[in-house]
């Protein structure tokens, strides 16, 4: 009974298909956090910012992109607006924005390993985490 909310992003759909799972609609707003002049660009070549507190690293933009709290900002008001059980399809950046609704940028810290499952619930406009990171077999 729970309604599919994807990442129009290809692999979201790609993942959406591999699970069985049509979703009732694409949000643009769940998209990964754009990196700017930093996208595309191999793990080696990014510039080392140095120890940041969560916080300041939450904050920090790449040239021509959008820091985690800029994405955070278009992604929890669609999660706050859900009504009912929802399933997403989307990205480790949007996972983290949602964990960011309870733990705020600690959620930074989080690796969200590929094709898992988070759970998160809501009472009211409390939100809890129930699981990060859960893969079959585990």
């Amino acid at each position: 009974g729970a309604q599919v909310v994807a990442s129009p992003a290809r692999r979201c759909r790609q993942t959406a298909a591999a699970l069985g799972l049509t979703p009732d609609r694409f949000e643009p707003a769940l998209w990964e956090q754009d990196l700017g002049a930093w996208e595309g660009l191999p793990p080696e070549a990014l510039p080392d910012l140095g120890p940041l507190p969560p916080d300041a690293l939450a904050r920090h933009r790449p040239e021509g992109g959008e820091s985690f709290d800029d994405m955070a900002g278009r992604v929890i008001p669609v999660l706050q607006a859900l009504e009912r059980d929802t399933v997403l399809i989307a990205h480790a950046g949007t996972v983290r924005a949602a964990l960011s609704m309870v733990v705020g940028p600690a959620a930074l810290s989080f690796a969200v390993a590929p094709l898992s499952l988070t759970v998160l619930r809501r009472a009211g406009d409390a939100w809890a985490v129930d699981c990060v990171n859960l893969r079959a077999g585990d």
